[in-house]
């Protein structure tokens, strides 16, 4: 039997177990997820070898070139540091890395929302505006109020009242429900997004599974 016979063959069970869950929770289907899981550790326990513990930590350990040794001192250091977290008297030792870790961590994310998110929004509800026609003007108009909009529903500077209470300005009350519902929509088409994903997955699995049904029977 070819080996494309074979892989069809274990598609259109993986298929069927996973299909079961139509029905509910049951073994077949938690044993399709379990495969699933321990496939995906252990093509990403290899990936992690082949690609990073492999070359950039075993290769330059055993090369004789200083050049080579002493950037991996200090990583492989502080990796091993934060072994010293499994046991709560010498927990202490791995506070640095950890702090080194959610630092890195933290500064990462945020530039990565202002680089890759913010700046590249702002910048194409500014260039909608270099366009002289009226529907890249009205598109325009609509980007930068919701950009605007949804930055002013995470303002959260506040006001004490005369009754001692701290509450938001009703202008700013008013921007972020405005915000609210550019958010609303926003995950609206995400959802929408991730849906027809999904429906398209589905309906190809669905017609490989068919095919191969009609190609095994002979019709």
């Amino acid at each position: 039997m070819p080996i494309e016979a074979i892989s069809a063959i274990i598609g259109l069970v993986l298929s069927l177990l996973i299909f079961s869950y139509l029905i509910g929770d049951n073994p077949l289907f938690r044993s399709a997820i379990y495969l699933f899981i321990g496939v995906a550790s252990g093509y990403a326990a290899v990936v992690i070898w082949h690609q990073v513990l492999l070359p950039r930590l075993f290769q330059p350990l055993l090369s004789a070139d200083p050049n080579q040794l002493l950037p991996v001192v200090v990583p492989l250091g502080l990796s091993v540091s934060l072994l010293a977290k499994l046991s709560p008297r010498i927990s202490w030792m791995g506070s640095f890395a950890m702090a080194m870790l959610v630092g890195v961590s933290a500064a990462t994310a945020l530039s990565g929302a202002v680089i890759g998110t913010l700046i590249p929004q702002s910048r194409a509800a500014m260039d909608a505006f270099a366009s002289p026609t009226v529907g890249r003007l009205l598109q325009g108009i609509v980007m930068l109020a919701g950009t605007a909009l949804t930055l002013a529903y995470f303002q959260f500077s506040a006001t004490r009242a005369a009754d001692g209470s701290i509450k938001r300005s009703v202008i700013f009350e008013f921007l972020a429900w405005i915000g609210r519902v550019f958010i609303a929509i926003t995950f609206g088409v995400l959802f929408a997004g991730v849906y027809m994903a999904a429906l398209s997955a589905m309906i190809e699995r669905l017609s490989s599974m068919i095919n191969f049904v009609k190609s095994f029977l002979g019709l």
